[in-house]
């Protein structure tokens, strides 16, 4: 009788180790896909905005020689046509005016469109970080911070489904989202049963997490 009790604690110390190994193995993947799930948002801004940084590059190159303007050319010698006796050179003056006006207003121009090219680009950026948004990080911690009690992954993908009709919201990639805050220490993890809450670290501290539903029933 002594070997088989023996033998039953010994399977029964194994049984529990193993099963705490599988629950820190859970832990650590949710952990990392949360983790990959941030780096990808981050690379998708990133590459926005080195779009939004090409475009602006090519705007510039393209008003670099204009900058600079167009040299006038020298007015020809024989474009002044000798005085006529008794009128003084009048003629020959209007004509070289006007022979010198088109260079001058064309200069004139390009210098302007030249001016008014950084504008433009400051323009496109601007427009293209309005355009990138908020990160889904952002978003969930947002509004875990703006709720007075837990939430669950479901809830929170509900919520910004519906503030944000425009962004495709999968409750799998929310909950990764969650996890990574947890990771961060940016947020708390509660369980109730076999439900998982969430609350933003620094929000007010809820009295009590919501009970699932089956407890609820079961009451």
């Amino acid at each position: 009788m002594s070997e088989t009790s023996a033998t039953t604690e010994v399977a029964s110390q194994y049984a529990a180790r193993v099963a705490s190994d599988l629950e820190s193995n859970a832990k650590e993947q949710e952990r990392i896909g949360a983790e990959i799930v941030a780096l990808q948002e981050q690379l998708t801004a990133l590459q926005h905005d080195h779009r939004v940084l090409v475009n602006i590059q090519q705007a510039l190159a393209g008003a670099a020689p204009a900058a600079g303007g167009t040299p006038v050319p020298s007015p020809r010698k024989n474009a002044v046509a000798e005085p006529a006796p008794g009128r003084k050179g009048t003629r020959a003056r209007k004509g070289g005016a006007s022979a010198q006006s088109p260079v001058t207003k064309k200069s004139t121009a390009k210098k302007a469109s030249a001016a008014k090219a950084p504008a433009k680009a400051a323009g496109a950026k601007a427009a293209g970080a309005k355009a990138a948004g908020p990160t889904l990080v952002e978003l969930v911690r947002r509004h875990l911070v703006a709720q007075s009690e837990p939430r669950s992954a479901a809830e929170v993908s509900a919520a910004l489904a519906q503030d944000h009709p425009e962004r495709p919201v999968r409750t799998t990639v929310v909950r990764n989202t969650l996890e990574g805050l947890v990771a961060k220490q940016q947020a708390q993890r509660t369980k109730q049963g076999s439900s998982v809450y969430y609350t933003a670290v620094g929000s007010p501290e809820p009295a009590s997490a919501p009970e699932p539903a089956s407890q609820a029933e079961s009451k």
